[in-house]
């Protein structure tokens, strides 16, 4: 059984100097500090509360952490590492979320995947390409689909 994903939110609180100190969930220490974090139903450190990936305080970059696989983490690294931005509509395999990708209206590419699916021909930066059918064409394949259909396209 694969366990699911979870988004949690942050809580800054401020310590009331009054109340008996709160052990910190990372370091195990008392938290004597002016504030607080409060996330996974624990209290935290601003300094002990952060993203097993890339360090950064969680509690600085948003209100809500992540956590997969034992890792609590920010919402970039999460999806860098098992966020998936949809199907590729050329070869329909998963793209990942950290991969580049081409977009054509609603249609999400791999790079390696963004060419004329009549003549495979790769698109540059700057290449007209046409989306017909759910398929992006060249302009030559694109303009030759419409004689074939009974009319040219106006050139200008």
């Amino acid at each position: 059984m694969q366990k699911k994903e979870k988004s949690f939110g942050i809580q800054m609180l401020s310590v009331k100097p009054d109340t008996k100190p709160k052990g910190c969930a990372g370091c195990n220490r008392k938290i004597k500090d002016r504030y607080l974090l409060k996330a996974l139903d624990k209290y935290w450190h601003e300094d002990c509360l952060k993203c097993a990936c890339c360090d950064c305080r969680l509690g600085e970059v948003g209100s809500t952490l992540y956590t997969k696989a034992n890792l609590i983490l920010c919402r970039r690294d999460y999806l860098r590492l098992f966020g998936v931005t949809g199907n590729c509509a050329a070869c329909s395999k998963l793209i990942p979320a950290f991969e580049m990708v081409m977009r054509a209206k609603d249609n999400v590419y791999h790079l390696d995947c963004f060419a004329c699916q009549l003549c495979n021909q790769r698109f540059c930066v700057g290449d007209k390409f046409f989306l017909k059918n759910n398929m992006i064409l060249c302009q030559t394949d694109y303009e030759e689909g419409l004689m074939k259909e009974g009319y040219a396209p106006q050139v200008r």
